[in-house]
């Protein structure tokens, strides 16, 4: 079958992608396949990952924006490209152009992360700072592109870009040819329906699964009402994914032949963030960790084996700390206490050591003494704990009270 939306592009067949598949030899990476024990654990049945997170800039986005770009004729090369991106589109795009000795102008908002905009010049790009969020960024590189007669190359919303990310599911079917689901991360449709392409003419038995972040799902009602919609500002750590709207040229394959597509929380993708590092030794950003996360949340809903795609490794690393802290919290791993003692001497240190007991480590601690509820010989402390987990951090609740300590939450 072939897909297109009317009037506007041609279909995106199997074909495109094999030909994107060669075009792209000894450009992009064939990116590893790693097992992971732990999640095979939880589903019950084999979990590999397919880790674009360390294909060349990063992430996938270098498929698609190289074939895209390889594409165009001479007169629209000698005329430049133009973009708009955060982060992983940027540095594809930036790359790609460089490798095809295109001139190549990145516009990104001005709260673009400084690694993320370092490494888009490095890779031969010209930065523009436009835009407070990304809506202004875009409207910004599509009013340089009428000016000035270069060509916009659009994130998601284009054959020769949705042929380029299947490549990705062609690498899957060879290095995992047991696979019988995939799990794919979903911003505006290009990766998951480029991989849908692919795979389905191929192996219409596998089950494919996209993943968007609660707070920017824009694919559900969408696919309910059977037209792309706009959801008013999505909201989700996982930047990658962030996307208002889907694009036209993916959504009619999605509804098509992907199976499904979920939801995950920010608590879950925080999360899988979080067992990617500590488990896989992977660095993956939030958008990147989705399939993970959905694989978290509902473990028994998944036929395995199973292929979770780690689409992007791009973090910025002050986020990365917040993303963390957040992980740990949801996995039970940071106990917050308030603790009501007597405001006498040796009390903190025996409170101290009674946490010691039970091996919480103290993070910080805060005292409160003038609050109205608190008796005249009352003092609140404030306690910020570290822990080995949910049952771990319910223990220490319980030895505390059986010390015969307040604790108030």
């Amino acid at each position: 079958m072939s897909y297109t939306t009317p009037g506007a592009f041609r279909p995106v067949i199997l074909d495109d992608v094999r030909g994107a598949q060669k075009m792209l030899a000894g450009v992009a990476r064939m990116t590893a396949m790693e097992g992971s024990r732990h999640l095979s654990q939880l589903v019950g049945s084999p979990v590999h990952f397919k880790c674009e997170n360390l294909q060349r800039t990063g992430s996938f986005k270098l498929r698609g924006a190289y074939v895209r770009i390889a594409g165009l004729s001479p007169e629209e090369r000698a005329a430049g490209v133009v973009a708009a991106s955060a982060g992983n589109h940027a540095q594809g795009v930036a790359l790609a152009s460089s490798l095809l000795g295109v001139r190549s102008t990145v516009f990104m908002p001005v709260g673009a992360p400084l690694p993320k905009v370092a490494a888009t010049r490095e890779y031969g790009a010209q930065v523009r700072m436009q835009g407070q969020v990304i809506d202004e960024t875009l409207a910004a590189a599509q009013e340089y592109a009428r000016n000035t007669g270069a060509v916009f190359i659009h994130p998601f919303d284009h054959p020769d870009i949705i042929a380029g990310q299947g490549t990705v599911g062609l690498e899957i079917l060879e290095q995992c040819p047991e696979v019988r689901t995939i799990v794919v991360g979903v911003g505006g449709g290009g990766l998951v329906a480029g991989i849908a392409v692919a795979v389905k003419a191929l192996r219409p038995d596998v089950r494919l699964i996209g993943v968007q972040a609660e707070g920017a799902a824009a694919y559900p009602v969408s696919l309910s009402v059977g037209r792309p919609v706009s959801i008013d500002a999505p909201v989700t750590m996982a930047d990658g994914i962030k996307v208002g709207r889907p694009g036209d040229v993916p959504f009619k394959i999605i509804g098509d032949l992907v199976d499904e597509v979920r939801t995950v929380s920010e608590d879950a993708l925080s999360s899988a963030l979080l067992l990617c590092l500590e488990r896989a030794k992977l660095v993956v950003e939030p958008a990147g960790a989705a399939p993970v996360a959905a694989l978290l949340s509902d473990p028994g809903s998944f036929e395995g084996p199973v292929v979770a795609l780690l689409s992007g490794g791009n973090v910025d690393p002050l986020l990365m700390q917040r993303i963390l802290r957040h992980g740990m919290a949801a996995a039970g791993r940071y106990l917050s206490l308030k603790v009501r003692l007597a405001d006498r001497p040796g009390a903190l240190a025996r409170l101290l050591g009674t946490l010691s007991e039970v091996d919480a480590n103290v993070l910080d601690v805060s005292h409160v003494r003038t609050d109205p509820r608190l008796g005249l010989t009352e003092v609140e402390v404030e306690l910020q704990l570290e822990t080995k987990g949910r049952e771990h951090a319910e223990e220490v609740a319980v030895v505390l009270r059986d010390a015969g300590y307040t604790v108030l939450d």
